[in-house]
């Protein structure tokens, strides 16, 4: 099986072009919205690390946010008791998909949290500044307190840049990424 991380900036569109590979596609994202709506145990753990902030089940993003923007500890708290589940869940989502060809993985914090391994592909998507500001205003829940915070737990874009086996320049047209894809897949 071959992996493929997807690397970038905040809103560079990493999500949209790991679903372009057409491959499983493990969002970890994803995982995260889902385990606030589903998981009792997390929502139990974030109630007793946060009992200020924390108080509805299934956990509102609002709550969340509060807590984060309410004292910088918090994020750490929260990545502590989020983090193993994700990562329960990664390691199920690569059982399962063990026979596939390849499969991407979008993790924000791929290289930060160490989850890659030395013969991952790492795809870096670069997106201009003017592009991702656009697509952050677009968010409904865009919060420039909050994006200052990610930004500062995340590696430099241009140090994940140099780590890629392959750059995808991401201007937001189908056209480019699909012959983008394409070209890495045929070279992989």
């Amino acid at each position: 099986m071959i992996r493929i991380g997807i690397l970038g900036d905040i809103s560079s569109g990493k999500s949209f072009i790991a679903r372009k590979f057409g491959y499983p596609v493990f969002n970890a994202d994803n995982e995260v919205s889902k385990l606030y709506k589903n998981n009792k145990k997390i929502f139990t753990k974030l109630k007793r690390k946060l009992p200020k902030y924390i108080s509805s089940y299934p956990i509102n993003k609002k709550e969340i946010t509060n807590a984060i923007l309410g004292n910088k500890n918090n994020l750490k708290k929260i990545i502590d008791i989020v983090h193993n589940e994700v990562q329960k869940k990664l390691k199920s989502f690569i059982k399962k998909n063990r026979y596939k060809k390849i499969v991407i993985l979008d993790i924000p914090l791929l290289l930060e949290n160490k989850i890659n391994k030395k013969k991952d592909i790492l795809v870096f998507v670069d997106s201009k500044k003017k592009d991702i500001k656009k697509q952050l205003l677009k968010r409904k829940n865009y919060d420039p307190k909050l994006f200052k915070i990610f930004k500062k737990i995340q590696l430099h874009p241009k140090y994940k840049k140099r780590k890629s086996n392959f750059i995808i320049k991401n201007n937001f047209t189908r056209k480019n990424v699909n012959e983008s894809i394409k070209k890495i897949l045929n070279e992989i």
